[in-house]
C-alpha cells in the first residue's frame, strides 16, 4: 500500500508566523509563544515551536496570512521532536469564524492560482 495520502484537504507549504496560547483543560491560559507554519489547509496547519505540544492540548491560535488576521482554536494531533530546539506539531481546527474562514479560503485560492496543481 506504501505512503498513500490519507488526508482529505490538500496542504500548500506556507511560511506564516502565528501567537499561540496554550489552554487548560478549564479553558485558562496556561502558556504561551510564537510559533510559524510550515503547511496549511482549510482544516489545519502543521506548526513548528520551540517547545513540544501534547497531543489533544488546545490551543489558541492568532495566524497572519498576508495583511490578514485569524483567531481559531486549534487541537494537537500529532507531533514530533525535530531536533534540541524545534517541534512540529499537527493542529486541527476545531473552532474558526465565518470571517476566519473567508479568509482562509481566500489566502488557499490565490496560492492555488500562484502555484497550480502543486500537491
Amino acid at each position: 500500500m506504501g505512503n498513500a495520502e490519507r488526508r482529505e484537504f490538500i496542504r500548500r507549504d506556507s511560511l506564516n508566523l502565528l501567537d499561540y496560547v496554550v489552554l487548560d483543560k478549564e479553558g485558562t491560559t496556561e502558556d504561551h509563544g510564537m510559533g510559524r507554519t510550515l503547511n496549511v489547509s482549510e482544516n489545519g496547519i502543521l506548526l513548528e515551536t520551540q517547545i513540544s505540544l501534547p497531543l489533544s492540548q488546545l490551543l489558541l491560535i492568532t495566524l497572519g496570512l498576508e495583511e490578514d488576521l485569524i483567531d481559531l482554536k486549534g487541537e494537537v494531533v500529532h507531533t514530533k521532536e525535530v531536533d534540541d530546539d524545534l517541534s512540529q506539531s499537527g493542529i486541527v481546527f476545531v473552532e474558526i469564524d465565518a470571517e476566519g474562514q473567508r479568509i482562509l479560503n481566500r489566502y488557499l485560492e490565490a496560492f492555488q492560482e500562484v502555484f497550480g496543481g502543486k500537491d
